[in-house]
């Protein structure tokens, strides 16, 4: 279906893998308004068109990977694409955000989206061009790595496939494109399910701008504060991602032995600073991104991706480790079996503690890692031990026990802060809607512990709708094909030049711990209450109307976000997954003896997160907060 908005190609595939079957599939204007795009758009497909309760692995599940319309566009840091399904992992929605190249080539190919269905007889890929999309046979495919599969598929084209990890329905399996992934919530399965090996793209279509001066212009300031901030001009650049490993190892906050701890004496071993004066290659970039936070290093004498932080801290300090050296050889060979680094970081740090605790038999051990190489193997082929790990830390732990210390929210497991040190942040895990997952959670680590200026960690007080607030915001800046790191520059430039000790600096904290009630009305207003845009700090809603020719405004924008942030909430509400809850470890065990058990916070904080989302006391959106919204569904659909 065409749309009269630029910026969107207009449309969609649709591919049934049982019949063979390729079509169009229509998405109307008006869901482009309120959803803008990927994630968001993606959740009110599967909404409209997927059946309560069915199963993630099977034929009749839906696969989704799509774009927004600053995907491919040239702005900064826009090649990001979606892919979306039912999780095989949590139950709940998945959703996972990748910066390869794929997303921009699908574009240039005419399409917004793919729609999957079906499951095929034998190995395939789908190859689209300008003239639509050709299920082509992968038996030759079948059992490569993720490496070894973009080799073989066409030269110059955008691919995104999965390793031998998604071929088992490892349920955290990810796919990849390049060197980027799609990496949470086991996407790479469901593909695997369907006999689905890899899709790639290549075409030459144009994307247009509805207003093609005003968007060049608000580009180019928009280039030039990201690189004159010191987040994502200075830091980022430098060390990546990398850089939290000492702030957050020094907030008591870095994953430990299993997250039994949150310092590690050897943090310095294996951080960002370590990671570039002694490894570190060169920087690299997704498409259109002036920032490069992307690490290269040498692994058996060839130049790939570097690690995160989250696998240097998962696969570091989580399991007693401060060899850099491995950490990155892991991280390559992660990779290569497209397994997502997070999970599997955490069901093995998991899995070592079920060992020290007598509940599990083998020979893992914290300190100890000439097993990790073959270990990795046998996840991703899902061989001996690696069977059980291949299911994640909830399912071990039903089958083996220490559902306590199983380290996961809703299924999913946690991301590389602990929560105990960050009360708002372990208020995100709870209600995030795909588990365990620091962006969905609104990433309050960074108003608590990391940012420029910060709110006591501690305390309870104003952590809802701040948490709703940075929810809402990254909702609406995945929709729109961007990413999340633009949103550092959120945060002022001036605002770095503040002394953190300083007196400046706690009269802000102490302003920011009494500014609920300000903010409660900030993230309940309604579009009229913010008409405007406001390009020195959030450029994203000035960049998309300049693009599509919407009429755009920061309170639209910020209400796109929080209509996908309940949709993906009435998605988990159908399919029975929205328990809000922490294992005890989070909740009952103390990091500091000093301070009191998060439960007492997440008792205060999460009825205030309801009221302030417009749920009632079960967290479940209120009809009147749907209507609101525009999203005409009900928890029973």
């Amino acid at each position: 279906m065409a749309t009269k908005f630029k910026g969107y190609m207009g449309n969609m595939l649709k591919v049934n893998l049982s019949t063979g079957e390729v079509s169009e599939f229509d998405v109307t204007d008006r869901d482009r308004e309120l959803y803008i795009g990927n994630k968001s758009l993606a959740t009110k497909i599967l909404m409209d068109n997927q059946k309560a309760g069915i199963d993630p692995l099977s034929p009749e599940a839906m696969l989704i990977v799509n774009t927004g319309p600053l995907t491919g566009s040239n702005a900064p840091c826009t090649s990001r694409f979606n892919v979306s399904a039912k999780s095989p992992l949590t139950g709940a929605i998945g959703a996972s955000n990748c910066g390869g190249d794929f997303g921009v080539q699908l574009k240039r190919c005419g399409y917004d989206g793919i729609v999957i269905t079906g499951k095929a007889d034998k190995p395939v890929y789908i190859d689209i061009t300008e003239k639509g999309a050709e299920i082509k046979d992968a038996s030759h495919l079948w059992g490569l790595d993720t490496e070894k599969t973009q080799e073989a598929l066409s030269p110059k084209t955008g691919k995104l496939v999965i390793g031998p990890a998604g071929e088992n329905l490892v349920k955290y399996a990810c796919l990849i494109s390049q060197e980027r992934a799609a990496g949470r919530c086991g996407l790479g399965a469901v593909a695997g399910s369907k006999n689905l090996k890899a899709l790639q793209a290549k075409g030459s279509k144009k994307i247009e701008a509805a207003d093609p001066e005003g968007f060049k212009k608000a580009v180019k300031n928009w280039i030039d504060m990201l690189k004159s901030h010191p987040t994502t001009g200075e830091t980022l650049p430098k060390y990546g991602t990398a850089n939290l490993v000492n702030p957050i190892n020094l907030s008591n906050a870095l994953p430990t032995a299993n997250f039994s701890r949150g310092r590690y004496e050897d943090a310095e071993m294996i951080s960002g600073e370590t990671l570039a004066e002694k490894y570190l290659v060169k920087n690299m970039g997704c498409l259109s991104c002036p920032i490069r936070c992307g690490r290269v290093v040498e692994v058996d004498g060839k130049q790939v991706k570097g690690p995160e932080f989250e696998t240097l801290g998962l696969f570091g300090s989580n399991i007693l480790n401060n060899d850099l050296t491995l950490i990155n050889k892991w991280n390559r060979q992660m990779d290569l079996l497209g397994l997502d680094t997070i999970s599997c970081g955490n069901s093995i740090g998991f899995a070592i503690e079920l060992t020290q605790k007598g509940l599990l038999k083998s020979d893992l051990k914290f300190g100890e890692f000439g097993w990790m190489e073959q270990l990795l193997e046998d996840i991703a082929h899902r061989r001996g031990i690696g069977n059980d790990i291949a299911e994640g830390s909830r399912a071990m732990a039903r089958k083996y026990g220490g559902e306590e210390f199983a380290i996961n929210a809703r299924g999913l497991e946690v991301a590389c802060y602990d929560p105990r040190s960050s009360v708002g942040m372990g208020l995100g895990y709870a209600v995030s809607n795909r588990g365990g997952c620091h962006i969905n959670a609104g990433y309050m680590i960074f108003m608590e512990r990391t940012g420029p200026i910060t709110m006591d960690p501690y305390s309870p007080a104003s952590k809802a709708a701040w948490t709703v607030f940075q929810q809402n915001i990254f909702e609406a800046v995945s929709a729109s094909g961007n990413c999340i790191f633009t949103t550092y520059a959120i945060m002022h430039k001036l605002l770095h030049k503040i002394n953190k000790r300083g007196l400046l600096s706690k009269i802000i904290s102490k302003v920011l711990g009494v500014s609920g009630l300000a903010m409660d009305h900030t993230a309940m207003i309604l579009p009229w209450g913010m008409p405007m845009n406001m390009p020195v700090m959030i450029p994203h809603s000035l960049v998309i109307g300049k693009l599509t020719g919407m009429k755009m405004t920061l309170g639209k924008f910020l209400q796109a976000g929080e209509r996908g942030y309940n949709i993906e909430r009435m998605f988990n509400v159908r399919e029975g997954a929205a328990q809000d809850t922490l294992p005890g470890r989070f909740m009952d065990e103390k990091l500091d003896p000093k301070r009191p058990p998060l439960r007492a916070a997440m008792a205060k904080m999460l009825p205030g997160y309801y009221k302030v989302r417009g749920w009632d006391a079960t967290g479940v959106p209120k009809k009147k907060k749907l209507a609101k919204l525009g999203i005409g569904i009900s928890a029973s659909k």
